[in-house]
């Protein structure tokens, strides 16, 4: 009996040395697309009152952890008894981020009215209002973490395809965990460094190397965000046609000849116009329609 029960102990214990060095391979394999999705993210959860920054980015570190327990098993289902699915499901993701992303380049040159009122008006909105626009843009951001969790689990799932089930439920969920805490845990760091920055610049009294390195953080604080929000634009794009470039043939032999990261951002930000243009259509067509 004690013979069995440490026969099993040991083999848990190779199963779970399988898993970890699985784990590392799988995470670095999806290590582009981390850093896609940080990008992505930290420009979606900044824009908000300071008071307001960790509590807004729990409620969308919540959402991504929701989405993961959505995307999970519907993944390892799909990827058991309907292949052909992933590849549907991943290319309907990458039409909506490519279209995200072209949606924002456009703003750029056409603004919503929404958007001017918006940065006319924050000031005099009420708490109510604010709170408001928060959950807006928690949603937003929870509808595109759930977009690329869906990129980073297929991309996980495929490292491991073939293994046993269970093997490929236990490496892929330890990726997908890792993936939320380490991107959210970054970004929480990105938007609280001007507070760090003035509890530096109050241990210096206003002189030394604290002093210099916490004047640093405050004032790069909004060139980091502005940057992080081009960023995440060309994220957004470059996720999209890496998704359309691996997953449709049409597209795999375009521009085959130019280097990959050129080859998917145009292809994705072409899908994208695309798609914004058919929106367009039809948001004209119903109002057309409405009267």
């Amino acid at each position: 009996m004690a013979s069995g029960f440490f026969a099993l102990l040991d083999d848990i214990g190779a199963l779970m040395d399988d898993v970890a060095a699985m784990s590392k391979i799988t995470t670095k394999k999806t290590a582009g697309i981390l850093g896609d999705d940080l990008a992505v993210n930290a420009e979606k959860a900044s824009g908000f009152v300071s008071s307001r920054e960790l509590p807004v980015l729990w409620a969308i570190t919540k959402g991504s952890f929701l989405n993961k327990l959505i995307i999970l098993p519907i993944a390892f289902l799909l990827s058991a008894f309907l292949p052909w699915g992933v590849t549907v499901v991943l290319i309907l993701g990458g039409v909506y981020l490519a279209f995200e992303g072209a949606e924002k380049i456009y703003e750029i040159f056409v603004p919503h009215k929404e958007t001017i009122v918006t940065e006319l008006k924050t000031q005099e909105l009420s708490e109510s209002d604010i709170l408001e626009l928060e959950k807006k843009k928690v949603k937003s951001a929870i509808i595109t973490d759930f977009i690329l969790s869906v990129e980073i689990v297929i991309i996980a799932l495929g490292t491991v395809v073939g293994e046993d089930i269970l093997f490929q439920i236990m490496v892929v969920s330890i990726v997908a965990i890792i993936a939320t805490i380490g991107v959210y845990g970054i970004v929480a760091l990105i938007v609280r460094m001007d507070d760090f920055g003035l509890r530096l610049i109050r241990l210096g009294k206003g002189k030394g190397v604290l002093n210099f390195f916490g004047n640093f953080l405050v004032q790069a604080l909004p060139k980091v965000i502005k940057a992080l929000s081009v960023i995440g634009t060309i994220a957004l794009l470059l996720v999209a046609g890496g998704i359309f470039a691996h997953n449709i043939d049409f597209f795999h032999h375009i521009l085959e000849s130019w280097p990959s990261m050129i080859r998917e951002f145009l292809i994705g930000l072409a899908v994208g116009f695309l798609a914004l243009l058919v929106f367009k259509l039809v948001m004209w067509v119903v109002g057309m329609i409405r009267g």
